[in-house]
């Protein structure tokens, strides 16, 4: 049943990013067990060539329905071509509604994918690797429930 459920969560992925030309990277890291250890760093480079061009960066979160809590801290780490640090932020996201417990997201099954915007019209200073590290910062470790954790990054689409 496992194989199953993440045969279709590939298959439903690819469907939802394979079709937009804007997406310049895309990724998941699945953690392992569902348990989001506090040393488990999920780690994405992203290659930028395009330094006028504006982006959006999105956390991609999968969950169990099963998640605890109605929010997900997480701290993310931007570091440059040159590996220098760029930006070191806490953000708390929101994954089910606090009143009624209705999770936020697009479900299938028990399982649950939120997109959430982190950087909206982000301009690179400079071509190269970026890297996007991502760490759980919650008081309790593990934190359980949360299958794969990812970044979106995508062209900032220009309106007339």
């Amino acid at each position: 049943m496992k194989v199953i459920r993440a045969i279709a969560w590939a298959i439903l992925g690819c469907c939802m990013f394979a079709c937009n030309e804007n997406v310049v990277y895309s990724a998941y890291e699945d953690i392992p067990d569902g348990m989001w250890y506090l040393d488990n760093k999920p780690t994405f480079k992203v290659s930028i060539d395009d330094t006028t061009q504006r982006y959006h960066v999105y956390y991609l979160i999968r969950n169990s329905l099963q998640y605890p809590y109605y929010n997900l801290y997480i701290s993310k780490k931007i570091t440059g071509p040159d590996g220098q640090p760029i930006s070191s932020m806490l953000d708390e996201l929101f994954m089910s509604n606090q009143t009624t417990g209705k999770p936020f997201g697009k479900g299938l099954g028990d399982l649950f994918d939120h997109k959430i915007p982190v950087l909206q019209n982000y301009t690179f200073d400079r071509k190269g690797e970026y890297t996007f590290t991502l760490t759980q910062s919650m008081r309790q470790n593990p934190l359980p429930f949360v299958m794969s954790v990812g970044i979106s990054v995508e062209k900032a689409v220009q309106t007339p």
